[in-house]
């Protein structure tokens, strides 16, 4: 299958606007979504029998692959990713209120570097509508992998509202929510990688926190897993000091990374403005990871993501320090069935130490 997708397929959708190949394709896998008996039937073929469980704050992870934010923005098609193989899958970016995102286009391809830029700007439906749909579809069945959300600051809040304006998309999805992780990382909403310093990640990781506690506390179970998703960008002091904020508010892990603002060598001459991911990522992606994983002893949950785009990338990632790994820009180039690829190449490793 994924000899077909990258000979055939591929260069079919290659032929339209990224953003339109991404519509076709969250339709094709709204639908597949809905074929409750179908999804069933495929999660059986392409979950990876031999994969051992992870276990990760408190979740049962049946594969260590998950589909990373961006891909299912606003919970349209996340029924039918257990079906292609996925351990888990993170919806959004989310925000507090609806919005376009910035003008098109915003989704470049760089083939020869299987690479992609992108200036969305959390383009979403917004945390009710979202809350809405998932509500519907997570009754409708018990899903088989963990589902994450995916919260981020609305534009047309100021930056010194944004913590109430996460409060309130929490407040509003965590209920179906696995996991919630936080995003204030993007480099495409004006201003937003300024809450990863200290006193500001520290206030808003804080009232988070204690929205997370106080919540679980009135309802009698325990409080949903925060992660904080954070950027490649950041150099090694600023890391410490997201670790310190992380510890200090118990955060239950990081995701590293999401994309750069930086060109790496030969990619200078691609100019538009907005995050890098793929391929050339992937190196900064696993130093990032390997430095968090040194600096907590292992100890601190790591979900390593970027330029993941074969076995053997993402079996660095995992020898780097993550305990689990994402996928976005690989789930392109690569196809459907790329996670079920990289279940089966990273069922070995992970039965050695979990």
């Amino acid at each position: 299958m994924g000899f077909y997708y990258e000979k055939v397929l591929r260069p079919i959708l290659f032929r339209l606007e990224p953003e339109k190949a991404h519509d076709l394709g969250v339709t094709a896998l709204d639908y597949l979504g809905r074929m409750t008996g179908l999804c069933r039937l495929m999660e059986r073929f392409n979950q990876v029998s031999r994969a051992r469980p992870i276990e990760l704050f408190g979740l049962r992870f049946p594969n260590a692959v998950g589909l990373a934010a961006g891909m299912d923005k606003d919970a349209q098609f996340w029924r039918a990713t257990a079906a292609l193989g996925f351990g888990h899958v993170e919806i959004g970016t989310v925000t507090r209120h609806r919005q376009p995102g910035n003008d098109r286009p915003r989704v470049f391809r760089i083939p020869e570097h299987g690479a992609l830029i992108n200036r969305m700007g959390f383009n979403n439906d917004g945390c009710e509508a979202v809350a809405k749909r998932l509500r519907a579809t997570r009754r409708s069945r018990k899903n088989y992998i963990p589902v994450g959300v995916n919260i981020g600051k609305s534009r047309i809040v100021p930056l010194e509202q944004a913590v109430g304006d996460y409060l309130e998309s929490f407040n509003v999805l965590v209920d179906f929510a696995d996991y919630v992780s936080i995003n204030v990382s993007s480099p495409n909403t004006p201003g937003l990688r300024e809450l990863q310093g200290r006193e500001s990640l520290n206030t808003l990781l804080g009232e988070l926190s204690r929205l997370n506690r106080s919540r679980a506390r009135k309802l009698g179970h325990r409080p949903t897993p925060l992660l904080l998703k954070i950027s490649p960008d950041l150099d090694f002091r600023q890391i410490d000091e997201v670790l310190g904020v992380v510890a200090e508010q118990g955060i239950d892990g990081i995701i590293a990374t999401n994309t750069t603002v930086a060109r790496p060598a030969g990619l200078a001459r691609f100019n538009e403005a907005g995050g890098l991911s793929g391929c050339p990522l992937h190196a900064r992606s696993v130093e990032v990871v390997n430095y968090i994983s040194l600096a907590t002893g292992g100890k601190l949950p790591i979900i390593g993501s970027g330029g993941i785009d074969s076995p053997a990338t993402a079996g660095a990632m995992v020898d780097a320090g993550a305990h689990l790994i994402q996928i976005y820009t690989g789930f392109v180039y690569r196809g459907p069935f790329f996670a079920k690829q990289l279940a089966r190449a990273l069922a070995p490793r992970h039965g050695d130490w979990v």
